[in-house]
């Protein structure tokens, strides 16, 4: 460090059951400093690297699956190249599901601050109230005369595997809360378990941070929440990760300083996902959780991308922004 004479990094990672070794570039020390091992109370010292800029990006060859029509999807196997390396293991620091990703394959980005989340936090609005559970104890059916069902209408929004029935024509959805007696696995509680499959973040050419998953989403398959921070319109300002609710109060999610991977999903003019308002928790609709599901097939590290609907109108003027989403269906802006 003291001398600025660079190192060479080696990142190791799992791969099909096996570990490989890859070469990832010369890195600068900027700092260092000693802590305490817990394990063995010997003091091991940790390094600050900055990867030098100007270096060719590392292409690592993933495991792509495209199925065919009427095939399962496991029989037909492809071979797909993603740009980029690992930069962070987790950006959730271990709170979902699975690890989530930040992979960059064209600069030395990394992803910007803020603070993981997989709770929407409602700021001064204490008076929320949990509603009234249903006495399903061996889970909803629409067959039964369970209260949070009538509230769909009389039918479970969900099929057997857990997806959606786009489009839900009964508007929100409500699924079970904490005070049902049902079990976890009701048919009636999906998206409030959090994603359940392995998405990642990853740096794009054009628009910024995106998101992609590594598995093949089906149509209908629950995605992720977009989570931030409760504001009312007055206290709302920058609208680069606001997510307008507009009920009545106009509400809108904020996810500049706090949120989860749903704030990184971006505009798209042709989506393959849609946001859906789901109640579980309570039963205020002016504020429902946005959830995010796939609209249609969504192969392995396709972006995900929804529609945006941004307009605004300040002092009486229509503020609109460009798009730079690269589809063939491009309107030019948001």
């Amino acid at each position: 460090m003291e001398k600025a004479f660079p190192v060479r990094v080696i990142r190791k990672r799992k791969e099909n059951r096996r570990y490989v070794y890859v070469y990832d570039g010369l890195y600068k020390v900027n700092k260092y400093w000693g802590e305490k091992d817990t394990q063995n109370c010997k003091l091991v010292y940790k390094f600050e690297l900055q990867r030098l800029p100007g270096q060719p990006r590392i292409r690592v060859i993933a495991d792509c699956y495209k199925p065919s029509p009427g095939k399962r999807r496991n029989n037909v196997k492809g071979r797909k190249q993603v740009t980029g390396i690992c930069l962070l293991n987790d950006v959730s620091q271990g709170k979902e599901n699975y690890k989530v990703r930040a992979r960059n394959g064209v600069d030395d980005d990394r992803p910007p601050p803020f603070t993981y989340t997989t709770s929407v936090v409602y700021r001064h609005l204490d008076w929320i109230s949990v509603p009234v559970g249903c006495d399903c104890v061996n889970g909803c059916s629409n067959s039964v005369q369970c209260p949070c069902v009538k509230k769909n209408g009389g039918e479970i929004p969900y099929g057997e595997k857990g997806l959606l029935m786009e489009p839900w024509t009964n508007g929100t959805v409500h699924e079970c809360g904490p005070l049902c007696k049902c079990p976890p696995s009701c048919k009636n509680r999906v998206s409030q378990h959090g994603p359940s499959i392995q998405l990642e973040i990853f740096k794009t050419k054009s628009i910024g941070w995106g998101v992609r998953s590594r598995n093949y989403i089906m149509p209908g398959s629950f995605i992720c929440e977009y989570i931030g921070e409760i504001l009312s319109e007055s206290e709302a300002n920058e609208d680069e990760y606001l997510f307008d609710i507009y009920h009545g109060d106009g509400f809108s999610l904020d996810a500049a300083k706090c949120g989860n991977i749903g704030r990184f999903i971006n505009h798209g003019c042709d989506p393959n996902v849609f946001p859906q308002e789901v109640l579980y928790d309570h039963d205020d609709k002016r504020m429902p959780h946005i959830m995010f599901f796939a609209q249609k097939r969504i192969p392995p590290w396709q972006e995900l991308m929804y529609d945006y609907n941004y307009m605004k109108v300040r002092d009486g003027n229509i503020k609109r922004k460009a798009c730079h989403c690269g589809s063939h269906k491009c309107k030019g802006w948001l």
